[in-house]
């Protein structure tokens, strides 16, 4: 190298030093307000509180490439479209539905409410497959534990399975039916159903009480004492909640929900019910089992009185500006989040099946006054018992169920 080579070198350092410089506040201001990471860190956090597609659309024959693709839907947001293919079952074909969930065989006079599936907006979940579900549970308990609403699932899932196999009832006691089980010999399947309005510890009003009495640290023995014997469990409250009570913590009270008595403080629901979810997904994900926690399902009385004639009386779902609000946000919410700290520690698999979205475009899919046979066979009366919150059967409940089995499927991969 000459030396005037030598003597330009530093002056074209300089330049460059220069140009690096001057470009750095021109980055840090892109970084800062257009950060190309942001998106994506948001995205996963959203993602990882909410729920991701449990079906396969993906054409990719490697396993880890098909869940990437499944992780980018929602099954949460979609819509309800038209579905000529209709119910799997009906209500002389299945044995299990509740006497007040059998619309069809009660006389309600349209049936269009049978004929629509959930469309996701990105993928599509596939029409229940019966063999394959016990295929998946097989020499396994699945155990319901909650509501009326847990029930109405329950016996969604037990007319879907019944139409490839039949149950034997091995097992009943309480009355309405509230304590069943049954086995499904083909596959040494269990499943069963506990009636636990609370989950936690508590004592129904009754005749003799005007309340509810809760105990928020321990969870209902009912179905606590046989919790080992769970290798799958599906946990869904929420309504019963919204009756008066008196809670109890530690042995001491606590407060109370639209009580009268004058030694209790109110303190409302909302935080009774994140504690009673606290406590129950405490006890049933320290296991290794899986855990899933059916969302609040939301009414239909629209604000009318439960005996209005009318209430609850349309014959197709909502669109789809439809949006959450009030009790069925904010009691979603509550699950959605506790969940979300659950799953931080869990042992086994724990997973929200958030069912409220969907559920509430579905107004026509309840009983209303079909709850009772034939309502109207001696005329039209001024004031009329109205279902406006369990689900005919068949009806939008299914749905549910078709969710679920994905999860189950997504589990055992």
């Amino acid at each position: 190298m000459g030396l005037k080579e030598q003597q330009n070198c530093p002056s074209q350092r300089k330049i460059a030093v220069f140009i690096v410089l001057a470009f750095i506040p021109f980055a840090l201001f892109h970084l800062c307000f257009n950060n190309p990471f942001s998106t994506i860190v948001d995205t996963t956090l959203q993602d990882s509180a909410s729920h991701v597609v449990l079906t396969s659309y993906s054409s990719s024959s490697s396993q880890e490439e098909e869940y990437q693709e499944e992780a980018l839907c929602d099954y949460t947001k979609g819509k309800w479209v038209r579905d000529e293919m209709g119910p799997l079952y009906n209500g002389s074909s299945c044995g299990t539905i509740k006497d007040g969930q059998n619309c069809l065989r009660h006389g309600r006079p349209d049936s269009g409410y049978l004929y629509w599936k959930w469309k996701p907006n990105q993928c599509d979940i596939p029409r229940f497959d019966a063999n394959r579900f016990l295929d998946l549970m097989r020499d396994k308990h699945l155990a319901f534990v909650g509501d009326s609403m847990a029930r109405n699932q329950l016996e969604s899932l037990m007319c879907l399975l019944s139409t490839v196999s039949s149950p034997d009832l091995v097992y009943r006691n309480g009355e309405d039916n509230k304590f069943r089980k049954w086995r499904f010999e083909s596959h040494n399947v269990t499943v069963s159903v506990y009636w636990s309005p609370f989950l936690v510890a508590g004592l129904e009003k009754s005749g003799t009480m005007d309340h509810n009495v809760l105990h928020l640290d321990r969870v209902d023995d009912r179905w606590g004492n046989d919790l080992e014997r769970f290798d799958t469990v599906v946990v869904s409250v929420g309504h019963w909640f919204l009756h008066p009570a008196v809670y109890y913590e530690s042995g001491s009270v606590l407060g109370c929900h639209s009580c009268e008595a004058s030694n209790c403080t109110e303190i409302g629901f909302f935080d009774i019910f994140r504690k009673a979810i606290r406590t129950t997904l405490k006890a049933v994900a320290g296991s290794r089992r899986n855990v899933i926690l059916t969302t609040f399902s939301p009414s239909h009385f629209e604000g009318r009185p439960w005996d209005s004639l009318g209430a609850c009386n349309m014959t197709e779902p909502y669109e789809e500006g439809k949006v959450l609000e009030g009790l069925d946000l904010e009691m979603r919410r509550i699950e959605m989040e506790e969940v979300t700290a659950a799953k931080a520690v869990a042992e086994g698999r724990l997973e929200a099946l958030d069912v409220t979205a969907i559920s509430v475009l579905r107004p026509d899919g309840h009983p209303g006054p079909y709850m009772y046979e034939f309502p109207f066979k001696n005329g039209v009366p001024e004031r009329v018992h109205n279902d406006c919150l369990h689900w005919c059967l068949p009806g939008p409940v299914d749905t549910w169920n078709e969710i679920m089995i994905e999860m189950l499927r997504r589990w055992k991969v």
